[in-house]
């Protein structure tokens, strides 16, 4: 991870782990909408953003389990070649809201754990079914791995649909979201099998982005000038994708070069470090 990206995240750390825990918490609508810790009601500015971004995690949760389904599919029936072509649009509507989904206890590490990641023998999920889909040639024993990701990620909407949110949790979110672009998407180190970490980088921002823009009328009452620069940004991380971007995706990541990588990565670098400002500057307008 670059030296300025550090600095920028470890800004708002604190924030952000005592966001995570507010999310993993759960609760219902009612309660989430309601008033908050301090017993103020928010602002109608603020219940605008908790529901825009509630909205963009149910609408998310629910298309992973639906393109999770076929790529189960192809595994159970032993199709190799159709799992392949079936991970990465699994992939996509996880990496958009990764940071909530990390929040729920062992449910993350199962779908997603790299195999470094997690003690030996419970390596599962994605990562596992991909490294038998790239390296091993052969889905013959992943059957039960399979239906368990199908029924893990349907847990995992259950949760994300009753999830505690508030604006400056939301801002923590997209801080985060940026975090694992550049701490597991530039490396590589993501999709090590696959390679498709364009794919996730990608939709990592663009959770990153609607995260923002949930909260960026909060943001343009105390410090339009930022909003706006911020809204530059991210058109700039994603105009720096545009050179590897193909018919049905991306480029692998194996042949982005040195240059390449280090471009990708000033583009994040330079979007992160103001939109850790993000979370200071709304708190003020949370409450009405």
């Amino acid at each position: 991870m670059h030296r300025n990206l550090v600095r920028t995240l470890l800004s708002s750390a604190a924030a952000v782990a005592l966001a995570l825990v507010a999310w993993g918490c759960g609760s219902s609508d009612s309660d989430s909408t309601a008033a908050t810790s301090e017993g103020q009601e928010r602002s109608p500015q603020a219940e605008a953003a908790v529901a825009d971004y509630r909205g963009y995690l149910e609408e998310n949760a629910d298309e992973l389990v639906a393109t999770t389904k076929p790529f189960v599919a192809a595994v159970v029936a032993g199709n190799l070649a159709e799992a392949k072509v079936r991970y990465a649009p699994a992939r996509i509507p996880y990496e958009r809201i990764e940071p909530v989904a990390d929040s729920f206890g062992s449910l993350d590490p199962r779908i997603d754990a790299r195999e470094n990641d997690v003690a030996e023998g419970e390596f599962e999920g994605f990562h596992r079914i991909e490294k038998a889909l790239w390296e091993e040639g052969t889905i013959a024993r992943m059957s039960p791995v399979a239906k368990q990701l199908q029924r893990d990620v349907e847990a995992l909407a259950a949760k994300v649909k009753a999830v505690e949110l508030a604006p400056v949790q939301i801002a923590d979110g997209a801080n985060a979201l940026l975090g694992e672009v550049s701490a597991s998407k530039i490396t590589g180190e993501e999709e090590r099998y696959s390679h498709i970490d364009l794919v996730d980088f990608e939709a990592n921002v663009e959770g990153s982005g609607a995260a923002f823009e949930a909260v960026k009328p909060l943001l343009d009452e105390g410090d339009a000038d930022l909003s706006g620069e911020i809204e530059a940004d991210f058109k700039m991380v994603f105009d720096s994708l545009q050179p590897y971007r193909t018919v049905d995706g991306f480029v692998a990541y194996t042949e982005l070069t040195k240059a390449d990588t280090k471009k990708l990565a000033v583009a994040i670098d330079t979007l992160a470090e103001k939109l850790s400002q993000v979370p200071a500057e709304i708190a003020s307008s949370e409450h009405g």
